[in-house]
């Protein structure tokens, strides 16, 4: 083995020893059994248990015995070089990946940049820098149509378990990844000035999201929507501006937060149940915004409250008013002139007793 090799070899050897925390001698075992598995492969025959190999750590030179004999074939020094090679560059890797992951595990939770590399599947590979992720389809915006190479905000949700070993989980539905924008567009937010106590998402269509401030002077409905729209744009622009965001106050009192979350309709009607339950009315003109498009608007509100919103029509609720009232006068009226059972003659109203004359 010429000499420039035998000093590579050396040095990888002492890299991979260094970085791994593990001593020379338990790389080199690693070493030998690949290169009795390249000699084994070479000669399949063979009962491998009968074998074994030495390895010079300073030079790299592989020797195989049998039975104390030297049974090196000829050229097998090649051989030997290149698996040793192979095997110490595969443990560098592994320990760069071990390291990638370890710094990626810090990052569980926020949101980064990436690019699609490639499709798997029904899976995306997206490259976020250092390493490659994977976004699963359930974590895809399903009508976001996705390219090569096209630049995208990821949220990192998880490290998963796979069979090839530890993998990188991204996502582009989930709801972090909107607080994870608002806290890149909004310093407010990112100081924590301005507080995100809900979200419900659908994602790629509509968004509601409630937040709230403690802080006198702080808008917080103005500060994550921005001077004209311009910080609120600037996260809907993210998705291509397939989905609506709407921006709402929360408020501790149900009634107060439930009005707010059926925005943009206005003007409704709040009525509240211990059993989590809310009764709304809304105007006719009201009632199409405060439902939405398939009944988006108000399912999102529900989601978002934690209240079941039963939505009704203010004129309908009128009309039953005043049928109730005239049902309840009728039955009045019949009560009022009901037969006597012993006359059959209608029973007069009850009249108060006379005050005494004076004498």
């Amino acid at each position: 083995m010429p000499a420039v090799q035998r000093s590579e070899f050396l040095l990888a050897l002492n890299q991979v020893a260094h970085e791994r925390g593990v001593d020379i001698s338990v790389v080199l075992d690693t070493v030998k059994n690949a290169i009795l598995a390249a000699f084994k492969k070479d000669h399949p025959l063979i009962d491998i248990k009968d074998y074994t190999t030495t390895l010079d750590k300073n030079t790299g030179e592989a020797r195989i015995h049998h039975k104390g004999k030297d049974v090196t074939p000829a050229g097998f020094g090649r051989i030997a070089a290149q698996t040793a090679r192979q095997v110490i560059l595969q443990k560098i890797r592994e320990k760069e990946k071990e390291a990638i992951i370890a710094d990626y595990r810090l990052r569980i939770g926020t949101v980064t940049n990436g690019m699609v590399l490639r499709f798997a599947g029904p899976n995306i590979i997206v490259d976020i820098g250092k390493a490659e992720a994977i976004m699963p389809y359930s974590e895809q915006i399903q009508n976001e149509k996705y390219r090569l190479n096209q630049r995208l905000a990821v949220y990192i949700s998880e490290i998963r378990e796979e069979q090839k070993g530890q993998e990188i989980i991204v996502s582009r539905a989930s709801k972090e990844l909107l607080i994870g924008l608002f806290k890149r567009e909004v310093p407010e937010v990112a100081k924590g000035s301005v507080t995100i106590k809900g979200i419900a998402r659908e994602a790629g269509t509509r968004s509601k999201i409630a937040v709230y401030s403690n802080i006198q002077g702080i808008d917080p409905v103005g500060s994550c929507v921005g001077q004209k729209g311009v910080r609120v744009q600037a996260v809907i622009q993210e998705f291509g501006g397939l989905e609506k965001i709407d921006i709402i106050q929360w408020s501790e009192n149900p009634k107060d937060y439930i009005a707010q979350a059926l925005s943009p309709a206005k003007n409704v009607k709040v009525e509240v149940e211990d059993n989590k339950v809310s009764h709304v009315l809304v105007s006719e003109e009201q009632l199409s915004l405060a439902i939405g498009k398939e009944g988006q608007n108000v399912r999102l509100a529900s989601k978002l409250t934690g209240y079941r919103i039963e939505i009704e029509k203010e004129e309908d609720k009128k009309v039953d008013s005043e049928i109730e009232k005239v049902e309840a006068k009728e039955a009045k009226a019949v009560s009022e002139t009901k037969p006597s059972a012993q006359t059959g003659q209608p029973v007069p109203k009850k009249q108060g007793k006379k005050k005494e004359e004076k004498k």
